[in-house]
């Protein structure tokens, strides 16, 4: 019994240690992730490294996300010329009604979706457990922040601003 015990602790130990490295921290790279766009097109995470890169999971469904998503637009919309890339990631599980979202809010920063809700790859690669959840990136691909607030954002464009 004390055997079993001691090897089923040691299992759930290896368990939760190989979860926790999974996720992303800070100072972790852009993670090498590939999803498709709203155009069917099959885009990598980790292409965007060279920018100041936002990573912003949402969903059709989340009332704070689609109000983030205005701010969202108006920065990207001020900042894309400098160096600067928004990618939302959908964990929506209706593709219609991310593409529907997309369009109501009229966002035109790269749009990604993995669509398996809070179980998406992505999602737990970068420990989404709420939404909205953004993730700050330097030009090195480096995580700076997590849920950075706006100032932090531009602060960081301005640094990598060439």
């Amino acid at each position: 019994m004390f055997k079993i015990k001691n090897t089923v602790v040691a299992f759930l130990m290896i368990f939760s240690f190989s979860l926790a490295s999974a996720q992303i921290k800070l100072g972790s790279q852009l993670p090498n992730i590939q999803l498709q766009n709203d155009r069917n097109a099959t885009i990598k995470l980790n292409s965007f490294k060279g920018k100041t890169v936002l990573v912003d999971f949402w969903a059709s469904w989340c009332g704070p996300c689609r109000f983030a998503n205005k701010k969202l637009v108006k920065m990207y919309d001020q900042y894309k010329g400098q160096n600067f890339e928004i990618v939302g990631i959908s964990i929506d599980t209706d593709k219609t009604k991310w593409l529907k979202a997309i369009e109501k809010d009229k966002m035109k920063h790269t749009q990604l979706t993995d669509p398996k809700g809070f179980d998406a790859k992505s999602a737990i690669t970068f420990g989404v457990d709420a939404l909205p959840a953004t993730y700050l990136f330097d030009a090195s691909g480096k995580l700076i922040a997590i849920n950075p607030t706006e100032a932090q954002i531009i602060t960081q464009i301005k640094k990598n601003k060439k």
